[in-house]
């Protein structure tokens, strides 16, 4: 039997000096006994300044409350995401988020390690980007440049149920109240947003759209409000995006992943239309109609206690659900057509459609991407083709991958009907002592259907 190599302390180095992040780890004693190249980058520092010396006096800024590694040395308990501000041995200042953890063996703590991301960097991108936008309000923009240009014409269906939800935005979106929009990823959420943007008499307002789960929550807070100079360390005045969202539109795209916190004050906005910066004491009013989009149930949200109550009561007064393209069978070819159409032009090729094989598949698919799993199925499948025809030979690989895994289960499935149906019948026969008539009448089948699975 080959021997299991044993894991030493140079082993195990090259393989965490490899990993991509930045790692820092402690003894009982505080002292570090690891730190890697990513963490000396982001630090600012050398990894002789810190490996072997106590923590403190290589982060004087720390204390065994505001460090946390000292924090999980003495508590036992991981924390996860943990914003970090502190200045390094030579003044400058650092921020991470840290995500640190107990080392425990044998049920004895024997330090501590920590994960971190910069933060810094990340923070100094956010602040160009509002920058960027205030520059050039009051235009029409989103977060990534993209002008909310999309009309409820732009929402194709057949579906009734569907045509139905977008007559109901259209009716109401001249209205100021906010909206809750739930659905799938890849149902149209966004588009849906920009169209009752458009059909609001805030069209010609700014629209200004930000993803929740994106941002960490303490730069998420300073994003959506802006800062005040004087408010904490190397803070200067700038506005935040209900300020540059002021007169149109503001989305805010999975508003479940907002911190708890932050919804408590995204209702006092939304209740009384004023804001106040990070850090300010000041407050602003803003018109703003604040539009939100989850891609899961709010009832969901709510038991997991991922949404207050209070908000989604608030938010709750125009919900709109967009439902998943499995429950729009007539939209599948229909919406496969028009995606083929509009890459013709784009790829300057004359595909007419699918075959009748293919065109089967595509409907008794269940798109767990919806639309937008269709579009780029369609895309990849010209991208590929060069026949005027799309056949089941130009789909993606893991579209083939998984309905080869589909029909495997069926076989499967198949197979087992068989042994479990043989396995019934044996018992009946043993039970009756080989009687067909008995057995038959055991089992509730016909005499006949029995001896004709025997002769099988």
């Amino acid at each position: 039997m080959d021997r299991i190599p044993i894991m030493t302390e140079e082993f195990l180095g090259a393989i965490l000096g490899s990993i991509d992040e930045a790692i820092h780890a402690v003894n009982t004693d505080g002292i570090t006994i690891y730190y890697n190249e990513v963490a000396a980058k982001h630090d600012g520092l050398e990894k002789q300044e810190v490996l072997g010396k106590p923590l403190l006096s290589v982060f004087p800024s720390l204390n065994e409350k505001s460090s946390t590694l000292l924090n999980v040395l003495k508590s036992r308990e991981p924390l996860y995401n943990k914003t970090q501000t502190f200045v390094n041995l030579h003044g400058k200042r650092i921020e991470t988020v840290n995500t640190t953890l107990p080392i425990v063996v044998n049920d004895q703590i024997m330090g501590a390690v920590e994960i971190a991301k910069d933060y810094t960097r990340l923070k100094e991108l956010a602040e160009k980007l509002v920058d960027i936008q205030r520059s050039i309000k009051p235009v029409t923009v989103k977060n990534d440049g993209q002008q909310a240009s999309y009309t409820f014409e732009d929402l194709l269906t057949k579906n009734e149920n569907f045509n139905q939800t977008k007559k109901r935005a259209e009716k109401l979106a001249p209205s100021s109240s906010p909206i809750l929009i739930f659905g799938e990823s890849g149902t149209g959420k966004e588009l849906f947003v920009h169209a009752i943007h458009q059909a609001s008499k805030r069209c010609n307002g700014p629209f200004v759209a930000q993803n929740c789960a994106a941002i960490p929550e303490s730069l998420l807070e300073s994003i959506l409000f802006g800062t005040s100079k004087g408010g904490y360390t190397d803070a200067v005045d700038r506005p935040g995006l209900f300020e540059l969202a002021d007169g149109g539109t503001l989305f805010l795209d999975e508003l479940h992943a907002m911190p708890m916190l932050l919804q408590a004050k995204l209702l006092r906005v939304l209740e009384d239309g004023v804001i106040r910066r990070v850090g300010g004491l000041s407050v602003q009013k803003v018109n703003v109609r604040v539009i939100s989009a989850m891609n899961i149930d709010p009832q969901k949200a709510l038991r997991e206690k991922q949404l207050r109550e209070d908000l989604f009561y608030r938010l709750n007064v125009l919900t709109f659900e967009l439902i998943p393209l499995r429950q729009r069978q007539e939209d599948i070819l229909f919406l496969a057509a028009k995606f083929i159409h509009t890459f013709n032009h784009q790829m300057g090729k004359n595909v007419v459609g699918l075959t009748e094989e293919t065109a089967r598949l595509f409907k008794s698919h269940t798109w767990p991407g919806n639309v937008r799993e269709l579009k780029h199925t369609v895309e990849y499948m010209m991208s590929v083709s060069e026949t005027e025809v799309l056949s089941l030979a130009h789909l993606p690989p893991m579209l083939k991958k998984s309905l080869s895994s589909l029909s495997h289960q069926r076989s499967n499935l198949k197979q087992q009907l068989k042994q479990y149906e043989n396995k019934l019948i044996e018992a009946a026969l043993i039970e009756s002592e080989g009687n067909v008539q008995k057995a038959a009448r055991i089992l509730g089948i016909p005499r006949q259907t029995l001896q004709y699975k025997l002769k099988k």
